[in-house]
């Protein structure tokens, strides 16, 4: 491996680990628990290796001295959506990512969260998560960023922790915004609606024209392939987009009414290539694209990341 290398746990569809290799990491492992996303990843790049496992399971201990620890540890314990539950909610991995931190020592880390979980109810959350870091040697830091400051189509706000190791010496620097603005729903997904020959696409494309409300990709426990709330589908429906479901195709060219988005639309949206396949029936490839973080995003964040561990190469591991 030539660039920096990396372990990215709770990997889902791939949306970080794509962005990350984008930056410039190679990955030395990735941990999903999930089937269908395991299969997501071995299919997009064979070359990666994917523990299929509980991340409660998995040790870091074979990886002392990677460079980056990277993952997007379960929301619901923070989302608004959800009760909040924070320490107490059974799918809070922070203190496995904490473990993994401790046993491989990274150079850095880089966590991904939604944005509840800046929220004054986890202060005391926050600060135990910094208190454990600073421990183990780090220099913490939190930020919102927005996707749509990264070139996303969408409003997607997620709170990023990112923690250099005290001995690497550089000094990180959050990504600064894009000065263009991202192309509005009808403009990314022209194409898509148009490819079955549907007559009233560019009429569509007109009306659809902001971005994204935040795509929602639900939990095993709730929600099926639709795109949220009923605060979420009547933003949609201003798009002129039914947010009651996910379409196998794109409308067909009599179709007449409000079409539906597909997989491949919404995996648009999220900011992911349209190479990129997702396994799985349309539940199950929704669920990976809807709960993953934009690789734009992830990429911008990563890049900041390798210039401030790129000024020195050596690193002793405690």
């Amino acid at each position: 491996m030539s660039g920096p290398t990396s372990i990215e746990i709770c990997s889902g569809a791939g949306g970080q680990a794509l962005g990350l290799e984008m930056a410039g990491f190679d990955h030395e492992a990735l941990v999903e628990i999930e089937p269908p996303a395991c299969a997501t990843l071995r299919a997009n790049r064979p070359n990666w290796q994917v523990f299929e496992t509980d991340l409660r399971t998995f040790s870091a201990s074979d990886y002392k001295g990677v460079d980056l620890l990277a993952g997007g540890v379960p929301c619901p314990p923070f989302s608004k959506a959800g009760k909040q539950l924070g320490a107490d909610d059974e799918r809070d991995l922070f203190p496995e990512a904490i473990r993994l931190v401790d046993e491989c020592r990274p150079r850095a880390v880089m966590l991904e969260n939604v944005r509840g979980l800046l929220d004054a109810v986890f202060d005391d959350y926050r600060t135990k998560v910094e208190k454990q870091l600073k421990k183990l040697g780090y220099t913490p830091g939190w930020r919102l960023l927005h996707a749509s400051d990264f070139g996303v189509s969408q409003l997607r706000p997620r709170v990023i922790f990112v923690g250099i190791h005290k001995d690497v010496g550089g000094n990180f620097s959050w990504p600064e915004p894009h000065i263009d603005e991202p192309p509005t729903v009808g403009e990314l997904l022209h194409d898509l609606m148009a490819a079955r020959g549907w007559r009233g696409a560019s009429r569509w494309k007109e009306m659809a024209d902001a971005i994204a409300p935040t795509l929602v990709g639900g939990s095993k426990k709730h929600g099926g392939p639709d795109l949220g709330p009923t605060r979420a589908k009547k933003a949609w429906a201003t798009l002129g987009v039914d947010g009651h479901g996910i379409w196998d195709e794109p409308p067909e060219r009599d179709f007449v009414g409000m079409p539906r988005l597909t997989t491949r639309m919404a995996a648009r949206i999220q900011g992911f290539p349209d190479e990129w396949a997702f396994s799985g029936k349309k539940t199950a490839a929704y669920r990976q694209i809807g709960n993953a973080f934009p690789p734009p995003v992830a990429k911008a964040v990563a890049q900041q990341i390798n210039r401030a561990i790129s000024t020195r190469r050596v690193f002793a591991v405690a």
